[in-house]
């Protein structure tokens, strides 16, 4: 019987590796203007047009309590898809550069750090053992964003998509 092989798409956050399934991952973007939204939270960095639709980006360094930094060449956007309460949302997270995309056994993944991790286990699908004795991280990125962001960034893209066809009128 042929076992399920799983395609992850590897990104660095300063030295830590970090990888998210890719049929999450819409496009990889280089890094645009980004048009900040008043009053959100520090890690929402604002909004871009994404082919006429607004798509809300976040900066998943300053989600995961990480020193915010100053973006670079390497620094994209991912474009993802984001799954809560059975809606599918867009959003962008930036990164500090993409590294590669890997396959994987289900045999090959190594259970989530436990108690004392850097970063919430529950974002963590599961670890990858690297052949430097380094680990990438797996995360399960619907769970990354809880349902209250999620209504957030609809609410900021939906107020910015009004604004958008006011002005068109």
């Amino acid at each position: 019987m042929e076992q399920e092989t799983n395609s992850y798409i590897s990104f660095m956050l300063g030295d830590e590796y970090f990888a998210i399934n890719v049929g999450k991952v819409l496009n990889i973007l280089q890094l645009v203007q980004i048009t900040k939204v008043p009053t959100a939270p520090d890690y929402m960095k604002g909004v871009i047009n994404l082919r006429g639709t607004v798509l809300p980006i976040i900066d998943i360094r300053m989600k995961f309590g990480m020193e915010p930094i100053q973006y670079k060449r390497d620094t994209v956007i991912l474009v993802l898809n984001v799954e809560i309460a059975n809606e599918v949302v867009n959003a962008g997270i930036l990164v500090d550069s993409v590294k590669e995309v890997f396959e994987l056994q289900p045999e090959e993944i190594l259970p989530p750090p436990g108690i004392g991790a850097k970063y919430k286990s529950k974002f963590i699908d599961g670890v990858r053992k690297m052949s430097d004795d380094r680990f990438v991280m797996l995360l399960n990125i619907d769970t990354v964003f809880s349902t209250d962001e999620l209504v957030m960034l609809q609410d900021s893209t939906e107020s910015k998509e009004s604004l958008s066809a006011e002005k068109i009128e």
